[in-house]
């Protein structure tokens, strides 16, 4: 098999993955890129079993069709500082103060950092 550079990527992920479970007083947060796109995932990973087993809490992209009119890629550091403010917001105003930050075995800098960063100035604890 060819490792691949999204193969390492993978095997990063998911031995990060074994160690970091999110709960529902700190749900995970998880960051994923494309080349056009960042796509943010707020999960809480403990079975609930009048909810039927893990579920999503918020879901945010930078794939909307307001962004679709200004440009042709959204996975810069601008876009993630915007997604990261927004995604902030919408926790705190579902009463969540902390979370599991998940790069998804990506490097932490660029935009999953800004994300991070954006995500912290609005209240919420990483």
């Amino acid at each position: 098999m060819k490792r691949t550079k999204d193969f390492r990527r993978k095997i990063r992920h998911l031995r990060v993955r074994r160690k970091i479970v999110g709960n529902a007083e700190r749900p995970r947060l998880s960051v994923r890129k494309t080349l056009k796109h960042i796509y943010v995932t707020v999960a809480d990973d403990i079975s609930h079993p009048e909810k039927g087993g893990a579920f999503t809490i918020l879901t945010m992209t930078t794939n909307t069709k307001n962004n679709k009119k200004e440009g042709k890629s959204f996975c810069n550091i601008a876009s993630a500082k915007k997604l990261g403010e927004s995604v902030g917001k919408q926790l705190l105003e579902k009463g969540i103060k902390q979370v599991v930050f998940d790069r998804a075995g990506y490097p932490y800098h660029g935009c999953v950092q800004a994300v991070a960063e954006s995500v912290r100035k609005t209240g919420v604890k990483i």
